[in-house]
């Protein structure tokens, strides 16, 4: 990678690194959550929930993402882990958000109950048992793994600006870049893959390019792939 790529890679990662972009972002609900788990009025299971769920319905346009995990927290009264562990859940055919229907909603959330059932956190599952243990989806080696890299990101990063930092026993160096189809074409635009595959090993080749920026911690590149979103015009980028 040239010193001009990086340079600028640096200063698009230092500038939207930065909550004043996230205002309609559906982090804004995992924040909320684990703000009052550091003033003792929610558990980390609040915050884990409110992620994975925010993270399953993030994809379309923003506006209805938050408007849509709104809804899914007025259903949950705002006490994400004691309505899973109600056992109750809003189940019917009725769309949530795009194609998922609040019956997709209720099985995580029954599929949730189990998990809470034994353990008190989800920090330490690997992505394949958070994909078919809790997402319920098959097994899937060369699924890029978009939603669990975001929530991941979300719950591991620890620089005290966008993202969260309340799983104290995970590796900012593990974490592998969310990859989704606008994130690729940004990634190709700018040369960090030549891979027309939208899978993990892009995923990973991806995030290798970013660790030769920022080795310990490699996921600060998505704030720079969002720079490029925003000062590049969809018909300045490469398709």
């Amino acid at each position: 990678m040239d010193a001009s790529l990086k340079e600028t890679l640096i200063g698009w990662a230092n500038e939207y690194n930065d909550p004043k972009y996230f205002q309609e972002d559906p982090i804004i609900f995992p924040t909320h959550f684990a703000r009052m788990y550091q003033e003792g009025a929610a558990s980390l299971a609040d915050v884990e929930i409110s992620a994975l769920l925010a993270c399953h319905l993030a994809w379309g346009r923003r506006s209805m993402i938050v408007r849509d995990c709104g809804r899914m927290l007025d259903e949950m009264e705002w006490r994400p882990y004691d309505y899973v562990m109600g056992g109750e859940y809003r189940d019917e055919a009725a769309s949530l958000h795009r194609t998922v229907k609040w019956s997709e909603f209720a099985a995580i959330c029954g599929r949730l109950r189990t998990i809470y059932g034994t353990r008190e956190s989800i920090e330490g599952m690997s992505d394949a048992e958070i994909r078919c243990r809790i997402y319920g989806q098959k097994e899937d080696r060369k699924a890029p793994n978009k939603k669990i890299s975001m929530m991941r990101r979300w719950m591991v990063r620890d620089d005290g600006k966008v993202d969260l930092g309340v799983w104290k026993k995970s590796d900012k160096t593990a974490l592998i870049l969310p990859l989704d189809v606008h994130v690729h074409d940004q990634a190709t635009a700018l040369g960090l893959t030549a891979r027309r595959q939208k899978d993990i090993v892009t995923a990973r080749e991806i995030t290798d390019a970013f660790m030769e920026i920022w080795p310990d911690d490699p996921c600060l590149g998505d704030f720079a792939l969002f720079g490029y979103g925003v000062t590049h015009k969809q018909s300045e980028r490469r398709p």
